[in-house]
């Protein structure tokens, strides 16, 4: 019998996180992005259970039913690095954990990788390349990720947003099979805002930075579909991994491919991590 999954509140960094816990086995830290929760992984996590992992899926901060602190000091990437290990330690995870991150979840998978790589024993990036390799994409990902700059004018961006029933939002969120909660998430007092501030803390510093090679064995994923993200910014990041490396294209598949091909991405992951899928 399946057991139900484990729902817990952490703090970590002053704040606390919502976080969903399930099954017995290696643990996989499962990072979602914006404008999302956990429940991204609602059809990912059962399969990953299923090939004998414990996944763990927090709410990051500002979004699902974690805490949402107002300014944008509190989205820096350094703080988004230690919330993943602070939460692992809380949870009396001491080994090396594998990462599946999507969006900014696979921004931060990136960058734990690359920051703690003794915490990571594999990771999965989802969509979202190595940040110097979406820096210097082309044309191509410059025209799919105009809205970026646009998200940096605080309050003005809000607005426009919002405005006509959030018709310029759920024209952004088309691909998402699950729009109207997103929206619904978003219209919480500060939400909108604090998703944002993930784009407005990070945008040029995480794409400007040095970083170090990234030394932990890494698989990228994309769709050929995505309206957010152009292939060459996953397809080149391989040069910036020393470790492991290996290049993933699913067809006609959109940006949120956690929601729209569940079974794929936990086949791929359960692959890299060297356990056979079920």
């Amino acid at each position: 019998m399946t057991r139900p999954p484990e729902l817990r509140r952490i703090q970590v960094g002053g704040i606390d996180l919502h976080v969903e816990c399930r099954g017995e086995g290696p643990p996989v830290l499962l990072l979602h992005g914006f404008p999302d929760s956990l429940h991204l992984w609602r059809e990912v996590a059962p399969r990953l259970v299923a090939a004998g992992f414990r996944t763990i899926a927090p709410d990051q901060r500002g979004f699902g039913a974690s805490d949402a602190p107002a300014g944008r000091r509190h989205y820096v990437i350094e703080r988004l690095v230690d919330d993943a290990t602070e939460l692992l330690a809380a949870l009396g995870v001491r080994e090396p954990v594998h990462v599946v991150g999507h969006d900014w979840g696979a921004v931060v998978t990136w960058c734990l990788a690359m920051l703690r790589p003794a915490a990571v024993r594999s990771a999965v990036a989802i969509s979202v390349g190595h940040p110097r390799e979406y820096a210097l994409a082309g044309l191509e990902q410059k025209r799919k990720g105009l809205y970026t700059i646009g998200w940096q004018f605080t309050g003005l961006a809000e607005r426009w947003m919002r405005a006509g029933d959030w018709s310029r939002m759920r024209r952004w969120l088309r691909q998402h099979p699950d729009a109207q909660s997103c929206i619904d998430d978003l219209a919480r007092p500060g939400r909108l805002t604090a998703g944002f501030d993930w784009y407005r803390a990070n945008l040029l510093p995480a794409l400007a930075r040095r970083w170090p090679a990234c030394t932990v064995p890494m698989l990228g994923i994309w769709g050929s579909a995505d309206h957010c993200l152009a292939e060459d910014q996953m397809a080149r990041s391989g040069r910036r991994v020393s470790g492991r490396w290996r290049y993933e294209r699913i067809d006609d598949a959109g940006h949120w491919l956690p929601l729209e091909q569940p079974a794929r991405i936990a086949s791929l992951a359960a692959d890299w991590f060297g356990v056979a899928p079920p």
